[in-house]
């Protein structure tokens, strides 16, 4: 039995990490028909909102005990955590402006070696020696995955810049989705952050789409780190069931929920593992949709990124697996 739900829990979180993978290539496809970044973004959270918003009220009506509700702090906390939610996808969408889809996901990647030194600074004690191998092998697998080999390669700052703040942001997301609130059922809790993380993405609506602030430092930021405002426009709500559907099915409802089925039967190390499958279906994607190049070197790169999860995930002698 316990072989089975292991079996199971791998099946579903690398169903959703695969899933998620697919994301950022319907974004850029968005893109390519003029949708822009809060059009984007805006449409995603708002039907994900809806739809995690129906699935807790049929759970809330079909469930035979008692629900747990969050007290007045988790709320607070949960919401404050969604905001780092937001912040990845806002940060890396506008990343994939400007740079391909299969290294915009190598950039978001790296929060697999921010969150060792994230764990390293609240611990307040050096990472094993595994994890510091585990993290120079990223650093080498993200200057090939990103072609960086190559002289003659363009990379733009921009792009650069927003991959590695969906990172980071990423990275707090992780930290705090596994330790706030862990007795609510999952749809309650995923509404809340949602919510959260949808508070960030309407300012940036308002700043982005309505015309940006009239404070000069701001727009100065704005005109040098995101979209351009020439081009400035009304919202397109036929954002909503062009991309909107299946950005909010592929981004905020389905893997969440896989992903929380998941990994309490195959357990985080593994499950982490197993969900390092979002980087080669991202760039697979990526390469069959939208035809971008990818070199044999930067296979070798994801390769070794894949790896250096692996290693970093993999039990200790002292202590068994976590299943």
């Amino acid at each position: 039995m316990q072989k089975k739900n292991v079996l199971k829990g791998v099946l579903f979180v690398g169903i959703g990490a695969s899933i998620y993978g697919m994301l950022a290539t319907f974004v850029k496809l968005a893109y390519q028909e003029g949708y822009t970044t809060s059009e984007v973004t805006t449409s995603q959270f708002v039907l994900g909102l809806v739809g995690l918003l129906i699935l807790n009220f049929i759970q809330t009506i079909t469930s035979k005990k008692t629900l747990p509700s969050p007290n007045p702090r988790e709320v607070r906390n949960l919401l404050l955590a969604g905001t780092s939610l937001g912040c990845t996808s806002l940060f890396y969408y506008i990343a994939v402006q400007y740079i391909n889809v299969s290294i915009a996901i190598v950039l978001l990647m790296q929060s697999v070696w921010f969150s060792v030194v994230v764990e390293s600074f609240m611990t307040k004690k050096m990472p094993q020696a595994r994890k510091v191998i585990s993290v120079i092998i990223v650093l080498a697998g993200t200057v090939l995955a990103t072609d960086l080999v190559n002289t003659e390669i363009e990379l733009d700052f921009k792009g650069i810049f927003w991959g590695l703040m969906a990172a980071a942001s990423y990275t707090l997301t992780m930290f705090t989705s596994n330790k706030l609130a862990t007795h609510l059922p999952v749809f309650r809790k995923s509404i809340i952050m949602l919510a959260g993380g949808s508070i960030v993405i309407f300012l940036f609506l308002i700043f982005a789409q309505m015309g940006p602030l009239h404070i000069d430092g701001l727009k100065s930021l704005y005109l040098n780190f995101t979209e351009n405002t020439d081009h400035i426009h009304a919202f397109r709500y036929s954002i909503l069931w062009k991309y909107g559907f299946i950005l909010a099915l592929f981004g905020t409802i389905i893997p969440p929920i896989l992903f929380n089925i998941g990994f309490p039967n195959a357990g985080l190390g593994l499950g982490s593992i197993v969900s390092s499958l979002e980087l080669p279906i991202s760039v697979t994607m990526a390469f069959i949709l939208l035809g971008e190049r990818v070199v044999a070197v930067q296979w070798f790169g994801i390769a070794l990124i894949l790896f250096a999860i692996v290693l970093m995930n993999l039990p200790s002698k002292k202590q068994p697996a976590v299943v």
